[in-house]
């Protein structure tokens, strides 16, 4: 693995100019920590559209390096596999929001050109955890990529192919000669006129291949009730908790001990108003509760966009944003409805102000929810760690999390893995507590700058500290604001998932974290639970979510299985339904599972019950269903819901939907017997 000096050195070739392009266009430059611009071939300035011009490369495309890992795909591509088809490296790292900003395009460009269009992710990794396979592999899951990607965490494929930013995009034809590059956002207009021309070009000449790459998605088949949590905000005076259930696209509310109370969202990704079961978010993050507790305040992230959540009603309506990515900062004092966003991570109620975490242009925004307005609180919009003004001069690297204690505004910066703040009303400087540059990190305790995080994406002021969930080093810190000084307070460093003496505890990139009381909950991400830290006791522990009918299956994700058909004697007899948990796990009765009975043809299978549930903590269920066969064949259709867990983590509790479809065949020379209907979840863990 490369060290953050090694990542430093490969990935600052261009910064000063990066620096410059940012002062002129008066916006942040679409890249991130790299210099940005497009190389397209060809002559620049003319159009891809003309029809006499040729778009193919000159320089053949160099080898792809050996020996690294590849996601989504059976066997690793090599260049001379992906002959025939346009090909686009993607040179990204997921943390950095400018490489999920592209998202969007690179998935419109694989819907449109098909398998004409092979993109490929090449994951370098800026910080030491994102170099790590299993890091990738949720990232893919969580962004939802379904293209091939590859680790190159020691920058061989980075250097080979000369990038400089994050996002890098390269551009290679069907004959495997680079027709181009790009650094930066905006991916989409520049590449789809080329690559349209390039799919023509080859396609008259013969030498176009059309059939699919053979992908292996990593997506898992079982849900969890919650899907890589973003962010958790506890309301100590009213017993509630919120949960930003970002992979399911919904907000969840619970009481602090679990029980849910509210489902907020279709669970669909989307961009509607109106009550609970309509409205859709995009993968939201942060929370925010007005002063009288009436309304939630939603930043919804890949919809660039702020929502209101009416309590009471379960009613959304947005606030803020457009729907739509900004091109252009706005001035100050614009109307908030009409304003454009990028990426707001987070959210903190002062008053009548509503502050923003803007992830996506590296600065903090303010809502005045009386006049319904916008304006820049702080940061030029650059990325980058210097402190001063706060508007005029400081520089700020995708903040991510908010917190105040009534008189400073606290952040989180991940990509500086900074902890900064800045006096709350009036004028004031950026001063920074905790990190040190854009490519300083690391996992140590101390005070100041000899402290070192790894990109923090959670914050909260509890008893005079601030805690932080440090993301990447799988940890709960405390900084201390007078003495600056930063502590572990839960966490082994290790990915993993375990409960107990805080300092044994295992965490997997918490992103969120929010007190009441003496506790702390924190959204422990990529397990997909909500932790909770009792800093006093030392020790920790997983909620455990109940009333989980309330949240309903999510959206998707069925396994279909289709049985070998069973012959059977004209009668009366018995359907025998087996639910089996995997080895290792169990059924969970913390979840009412289901189960739907239909046949095809009633007068060959007649069913005596056709819905079934049970709440069961053992491996396994046994449910006789009584049927009467007449001649004929059909097919008997179960459809289930079913709730289990590993067994001692009856916390993580697992959701697998299920269609098996029995084929039946009724005559008179079958023996007399059950008909067996077995629904064995081990396949599908």
């Amino acid at each position: 693995m490369l060290s953050p000096g090694d990542v430093r050195r490969l990935a600052r070739p261009t910064m000063v100019w990066c620096a410059l392009i940012a002062v002129i266009l008066g916006v942040a430059v679409p890249s991130c920590s790299g210099g940005g611009g497009s190389r397209p071939a060809g002559t620049p300035g003319e159009s891809a559209a003309t029809p006499q011009r040729s778009w193919a490369g000159t320089e053949p495309a160099p080898g792809f390096p050996p020996g690294l890992t590849w996601f989504n795909v059976a066997t690793p591509p090599s260049l001379e596999s992906l002959r025939g088809r346009v090909v686009l490296l993607d040179f990204w790292t997921l943390g950095c929001i400018n490489c999920q900003h592209i998202v969007p395009d690179l998935k419109r460009l694989e819907a449109e050109f098909g398998p004409a269009l092979a993109v490929i992710g090449v994951h370098s990794g800026k910080y030491t955890t994102e170099q790590d396979d299993e890091s990738i592999r949720e990232a893919a899951r969580r962004l939802g990529l379904e293209h091939a990607i590859v680790n190159d965490p020691d920058f061989a494929f980075w250097q080979t192919y000369g990038a400089n930013a994050w996002p890098t995009l390269v551009l290679i034809d069907p004959a495997g000669k680079i027709a181009g590059f790009h650094a930066g956002e905006g991916v989409y207009g520049v590449f789809q006129p080329i690559i349209a021309s390039l799919v023509q070009e080859f396609d008259a000449r013969g030498m176009l291949v059309r059939e699919p790459l053979p992908l292996v998605t990593g997506a898992r088949v079982a849900s969890t009730v919650l899907s890589y949590p973003g962010d958790v905000l506890a309301d100590g005076r009213a017993g509630r908790l919120f949960i930003a259930d970002s992979g399911h696209n919904r907000i969840i509310v619970t009481s602090l001990s679990g029980e849910l109370k509210l489902v907020v969202g279709s669970g669909a990704e989307g961009f509607a108003d109106g009550g609970p079961r309509e409205a859709s978010f995009r993968q939201p993050q942060g929370l925010a509760l007005s002063a009288d507790g009436d309304t939630l305040y939603v930043a919804d992230t890949r919809n660039h966009a702020i929502r209101a959540v009416t309590l009471a009603t379960g009613a959304v309506a947005t606030i803020a944003g457009t729907g739509r990515q900004l091109e252009r900062l706005p001035a100050n004092g614009a109307p908030a409805a009409t304003t454009a966003m990028a990426s707001p991570w987070d959210l903190l109620v002062d008053g009548s102000q509503l502050f923003i975490a803007m992830a996506g242009v590296h600065q903090l925004w303010a809502i005045d929810l009386e006049a319904a307005t916008v304006s820049v609180f702080a940061g030029t919009s650059r990325e980058g760690i210097e402190d001063g003004p706060r508007r005029t001069m400081a520089t700020l690297a995708q903040p991510s999390a908010l917190a105040s204690d009534g008189r400073y505004l606290y952040w989180a910066d991940p990509e500086s893995s900074a902890v900064r703040r800045t006096v709350i009303s009036g004028p004031g400087d950026v001063e920074t507590l905790v990190g040190t540059g854009l490519f300083e990190w690391g996992d140590e305790d101390g005070v100041g700058r000899s402290a070192r995080l790894q990109h923090p994406q959670g914050i909260t002021y509890a008893d005079g500290l601030l805690y932080v969930a440090d993301t990447y080093n799988h940890r709960t810190r405390s900084v201390d604001p007078l003495t600056r000084t930063v502590t572990t307070v839960a966490g082994l460093g290790e990915r993993g998932f375990a409960d107990g003496p805080a300092a044994l505890a295992l965490l997997n990139e918490p992103g969120g974290i929010s007190s009441a009381g003496h506790l702390l909950y924190i959204a422990d991400t990529n397990n997909h639970v909500i932790r909770v830290l009792d800093p006093q006791a030392k020790s920790i522990s997983t909620l455990a979510l109940s009333n989980l009918a309330l949240a309903g299956p999510p959206a998707g994700r069925v396994a279909r299985i289709t049985r070998e058909r069973v012959e059977a004697a004209a009668g009366g007899s018995m359907l025998r339904i087996e639910v089996r948990a995997p080895a290792g796990y169990k059924l969970n009765s913390l979840g009412a599972s289901s189960l739907t009975l239909v046949s095809g043809n009633p007068a060959v299978v007649a069913l005596g019950e056709s819905q079934l549930s049970w709440s069961s903590d053992l491996p396994g269920v046994n449910i006789p269903v009584p049927v009467n066969l007449g001649p004929g064949e059909t097919a008997i259709t179960a459809t289930a819901t079913i709730y289990y867990c590993r067994a001692g983590e009856e916390e993580l509790c697992l959701i697998q939907q299920v269609e098996v479809v029995l084929p039946v065949l009724v005559t008179p020379t079958a023996a007399a017997g059950e008909i067996p209907l077995t629904i064995d979840l081990s396949p599908l863990e």
